[in-house]
């Protein structure tokens, strides 16, 4: 019998996972990341991910499924590689995803080792999206969710062929209407619990705020300025911006004003008009390709820069180890230290971190 570590937040999708797991015949054993604990994070409550009341529920789930349950100290691999990389990123001006890090660094590397290390076959997760293998060439494919308002490959696409072959997502058929009834159907206490939306240590949303609580001070004020470099204000510190907002900026112009970019060598933030914003072209790093070893010719795909924002037409190019994007039509806020990831119909063909905003450099 293949077995199986179930990767449990406490949510009904981690736990829906488990039911189908051992409904499909796999010995499953559970277990839940501890990450931080909530001084780290610098509040009192215990309404944030991976919370006690989140173990609790986890463990009940499997009480009720009938595996073994335990919980997984990670925190110190969380605070070096999760919210270390989200405060040193915004420092330098850029926004990062810590979701994308805590998949690629936390549950696709730590939690696969210690699967290995426990002689389990697979590690299964609540992610929606699906995941398949070509017979043609030979890999392993991240695919869409079939439930399209939910599908998650977009923070998946650092996954490596060897994490994908040795990783389930029992939830890429079902819509989450379907999972929030398979859960009431098994009696789970978190059926109706409510998704997670924030970034887990930062529960309240104010990046700023967490970011001065781990520095122990304010950040330096700065000037907001235009593109010529025109003094227009003061602002409260770059890392409580970013490329194309425009609410909060406590500046008052006569005109909408939009974060068109950020100096973090002159401490300054430029402040332009929303026409400013839309760019044609980017460059990734720190690359992962999945449907493919290599891109080595250009290609005309689809390219995401957000998880919020839908995939739009583009051609790609690699060279050496970075991508090349650039869009047919201009695109709004693309941002430094956010993802792009590419799309072949409902396949990811791969994706990297975006280090440079342009207007097209693919002839």
């Amino acid at each position: 019998m293949e077995k199986a570590l179930i990767a449990m937040s406490g949510g009904v999708d981690s736990s829906v996972a488990a039911y189908l797991c051992v409904k499909d015949g796999l010995d499953c054993i559970g277990a839940t990341m501890k990450l931080y604990d909530n001084d780290d994070i610098y509040i009192d409550t215990a309404k944030t991910c991976c919370s006690l009341s989140d173990i609790e529920d986890a463990r009940s789930v499997a009480m009720r499924l009938g595996f073994p349950y335990y919980v997984f100290n990670f925190k110190g691999d969380f605070e070096e590689y999760v919210i270390k990389d989200f405060v040193d990123k915004y420092l330098v001006g850029k926004t990062p995803n810590p979701c994308i890090e805590c998949n690629r660094s936390l549950k696709f590397k730590k939690m696969m080792n210690r699967a290995k290390e426990l002689g389990i076959d697979y590690v299964v997760t609540g992610h929606y999206v699906r995941r398949e293998f070509d017979e043609k060439t030979g890999r392993y494919l991240l695919k869409k969710a079939v439930d399209n308002t939910k599908d998650q490959s977009y923070v998946l696409y650092s996954m490596t062929q060897d994490e994908l072959k040795h990783t389930l997502f029992p939830l890429g058929n079902y819509t989450k209407k379907q999972i929030r009834e398979i859960a009431s159907e098994q009696g789970f206490l978190n059926a109706n619990k409510h998704d997670s939306q924030d970034i887990c240590f930062v529960p309240d949303g104010n990046y700023a705020k967490f970011i001065e609580n781990r520095l122990g001070e304010p950040m330096k004020k700065g000037n907001f300025v235009d593109k010529d470099g025109n003094i227009l204000g003061e602002h409260k510190g770059i890392i409580h911006y970013t490329i194309g907002q425009r609410k909060g900026l406590g500046i008052a112009l006569g005109k909408p004003v939009f974060v068109n970019d950020i100096r973090v060598d002159t401490n300054e933030v430029v402040l332009g008009d929303e026409s400013d914003l839309y760019k044609k072209g980017l460059v990734a790093d720190n690359i992962n390709l999945i449907s493919v070893n290599k891109i080595d010719k250009p290609i005309h795909i689809a390219a995401k820069i957000r998880y919020s924002k839908a995939e739009q037409p583009a051609t790609v190019m690699q060279k050496d180890d970075k991508l090349y994007v650039e869009f047919d039509e201009p695109q709004r806020a693309i941002t430094k230290g956010q993802a792009v990831v590419l799309y072949d119909g409902d396949t990811v063909v791969g994706g990297g971190t975006i280090v440079e905003i342009n207007n097209g450099l693919i002839k």
